[in-house]
């Protein structure tokens, strides 16, 4: 039923279109050590990208910069070093993190945040491979390749003066952008699956998925992308219950978008069916309205459903585009007969 991350491409779980097409990305990419940019909200799995560029054509370590991170006055120590009594403190000659990465990947996560000051002295590194620790005097030079990543348009950010233009093109040599989740949902089972597996690997017993499980996944449009999904599915895991599924255990933003999908569809099908049977008696609904609960809503169009199939249950689930089950729940939760 799983599919561990090793049985995917560079770790990219997925078959969609832009899956694929990011897979490509990254052949290309590995060939060369020209500077990478990757771009994409966040969450999109910038880093394990990032990785997988290194992996693909391994030389020395990856080391990952988190650059919204580095603040205050210890920023350019941390990322070229420092040198003893360099200041207050320094009581040792310290590796910065761009040394760490000699011979190998540094991968910049949220480049956007860096200060401009210190986007003066990556421009530098970029364009003439060397770095000075804090303190020295001497330039080192360094073979590295250089990824950089950020979810913030950089475009903009150029545009009001946050972001060097001189280096955006310095990064953007080959970019790739990572598609959101809501532009591939037909991966989210196999997403599902995967992080069902790696909770199995840590000893969870784990959920076992169904189908209204699915549909709500689908229904929803992720705005924390895969990292959101992960999430969702470690909660469901710590909560489940006796080894049944408990869908009040999804996260409150999942269980308001179950709910308002719920009832569109409740609300459109029985939209349809007034139009199919020339009306339905004395109720008008609108989802968003501000008087009529969410609840209160859908068990009127539920009360309508019944009416128009004459109480078969079977026919106003079909009506409604629910399951029998789920037509039975929620009957029973709204009190009707």
């Amino acid at each position: 039923m799983f599919q561990t991350s090793t049985g995917w491409a560079h770790g990219l779980v997925g078959q969609s279109q832009q899956i694929a097409a990011i897979r490509r990305l990254i052949e290309k990419a590995s060939v060369n050590r020209l500077p990478v940019l990757l771009l994409g909200e966040s969450g999109t799995g910038k880093e394990v990208v990032a990785r997988a560029i290194h992996d693909a054509n391994p030389r020395g370590q990856f080391v990952p910069i988190d650059c919204g991170s580095l603040v205050g006055t210890l920023m350019e120590s941390e990322l070229f070093g420092h040198v003893k009594g360099a200041f207050s403190g320094a009581v040792d000659n310290k590796r910065g993190l761009v040394e760490l990465a000699d011979g190998g990947t540094a991968f910049f996560d949220e480049i956007g945040d860096l200060p401009l000051d210190m986007q003066v002295k990556l421009l530098r590194l970029l364009q003439e491979r060397e770095f000075r620790a804090v303190g020295s005097l001497q330039w080192r030079k360094v073979d590295l390749r250089i990824i950089a990543a950020t979810h913030r348009n950089l475009n903009e950010e150029v545009a009001a003066g946050r972001f060097r233009l001189d280096l955006f093109y310095r990064l953007n040599v080959f970019a790739l952008r990572l598609p959101p989740l809501r532009q591939r949902k037909e991966d989210i089972p196999l997403l599902v699956n995967h992080f069902l597996s790696d909770g199995q690997t840590s000893g969870l017993r784990g959920i076992e998925p169904n189908q209204e499980l699915f549909d709500t996944f689908q229904a929803y449009d992720w705005p924390g992308n895969v990292r959101e999904l992960k999430h969702c599915i470690d909660r469901l895991n710590a909560l489940r219950s006796e080894g049944a599924l408990q869908m009040a255990d999804l996260p409150s933003a999942l269980q308001h978008s179950r709910n308002m999908s719920g009832l569109e569809n409740l609300s459109g099908a029985v939209a349809f069916s007034d139009a199919a049977a020339g009306g339905l008696p004395d109720f008008a609904m609108t989802a968003k309205s501000p008087v009529i609960s969410l609840p209160e809503s859908e068990r009127h169009t539920i009360a309508r459903a019944l009416a128009a199939t004459h109480g078969e249950r079977g026919k106003a689930a079909r009506l409604l585009r629910i399951g029998r089950t789920t037509l039975y729940r929620k009957m029973k939760q709204y009190g009707i007969e």
